[in-house]
């Protein structure tokens, strides 16, 4: 997720800012849209922004010698969909990167891209799927946080194979091998994470049920979640 600066190849690093910058613009014009026409939800949108920055600043050591942190972009993503997470999810990267020396400024972008673009997504299509299946919002809460995370890190061993493919297996040798650095840390660490958020949501639900309903996490009162 926090691929260090300098680490990918200059043809690397600008092709994947190319590809995370629509989705950070498109983001950032829906964060202006929702703080414009709802300014009551700004303090949720920093609530959002604060969970991501805190639980993905944390770094815990993995069994392969590598390090893992949670996301926490599932959560935004549900709250406020994908596109408001492009933004956040970004800034919060260039803020760890300045200030925590996670990442980097010239793989802001493939960092971006897997943790603010492909997680988000990935995360929200799993709870809309989850709830479309029949399933209450906090079984889809966990699914969509969960996948959001193994999304990201399967994200980012997809960019490091690209940029450093085995010398002969090539590219599929090389995401082999990254995914397997990260999979033994971060499934537990996704499911953790998933648990994080149903119970983060049973707080929400009692202390921010309006908000939810506006935000159409959950139907009114006198339906069923």
């Amino acid at each position: 997720m926090h691929i260090a600066e300098g680490f990918l190849p200059a043809s690397h690093a600008v092709g994947w800012t190319v590809a995370a910058a629509p989705f950070v613009v498109h983001g950032a014009r829906a964060v202006v849209t929702e703080v414009r026409e709802h300014p009551e939800s700004t303090l949720l949108l920093g609530a959002a922004g604060a969970f991501t920055f805190v639980l993905s600043a944390i770094k815990l050591p993995s069994v392969t010698g590598s390090s893992s942190h949670p996301t926490g972009t599932g959560v935004g993503a549900i709250l406020f969909r994908p596109p408001v997470m492009a933004l956040l999810g970004t800034v919060v990267l260039l803020f760890q990167a300045l200030l925590l020396a996670h990442g980097g400024l010239t793989t802001l972008g493939a960092n971006a891209f897997a943790f603010a673009v492909v997680g988000p997504w990935a995360g929200y299509g799993a709870y809309r799927l989850t709830r479309a299946a029949g399933a209450g919002l906090l079984p889809a809460v966990f699914a969509g946080v969960a996948l959001a995370d193994l999304a990201t890190y399967v994200t980012t061993s997809v960019q490091l194979a690209l940029a450093f493919p085995d010398a002969s297996t090539g590219f599929a040798g090389a995401l082999a091998k990254f995914l397997g650095v990260f999979a033994l840390t971060q499934i537990p660490l996704a499911i953790g994470e998933g648990l994080l958020g149903v119970l983060l949501f049973r707080v929400l639900t009692t202390n921010a049920r309006p908000e939810l309903e506006r935000l159409g996490v959950l139907k009114p009162a006198g339906n069923a979640a």
